[in-house]
This record gives C-alpha cells, structure tokens and sequence, in this order.
C-alpha cells in the first residue's frame, strides 16, 4: 500500500504526494490508520461509468417517462377485452 502521514503532507505539501502519486493511489494516513485515498485524474476517471453507457440509460429513461401511448380504445372497451381474456382463460 503506497502512504503517506497527514504530518507528512503537512509538513511537505504538494510535493510530498506528487511523488506518492508516482506509484500509484496514495492512502493518507491519520493516527496510523488510513483515511483518504488519492487517485491521479486520469485513474479517476476510469472509475466513473462511461458516458456512452450513461446516455443511452438516460435516453432510455427519457424515452419511458415521455411516452404517450396512441391507442383509440376506450376504457369500456379495455375493459371488455379483459373480461372476455379473463373468461377464455378461467378453469373450469
């Protein structure tokens, strides 16, 4: 695990994780414990999902909650359809 002392980052800055970062996620620690993890941008964003996959959720998403059904059958008639599917398909 590549640390680093909060003490030490105070005392030293930027510097002191930059060079951290060089080999790879740096875990601070505090009181001995680790306590942050940071990661260099570009290993940042390879963690997030990626945007193509993200969109196509929303587009589908979007699509759902836009959709506005074109049927021309009234409610007595729906209801007739499903009452007549209940008996076709009701053991007897």
């Amino acid at each position: 695990m590549n640390t680093i002392t909060a003490v030490d980052l105070n005392h030293r800055g930027m510097i002191a994780l930059e060079k951290a970062l060089a080999f790879g996620p740096v875990h601070i620690l505090k009181g001995n414990k680790p306590t942050v993890v940071v990661l260099r941008e570009s290993d940042y964003n390879a963690l997030l999902p990626q945007k193509s996959t993200q969109n196509s959720k929303n587009a589908a998403f979007n699509w759902i909650m836009d959709y506005k059904p074109s049927g021309t059958l009234s409610k007595e008639e729906i209801d007739i359809r499903i009452t007549e599917e209940c008996d076709f398909w009701e053991v007897k």
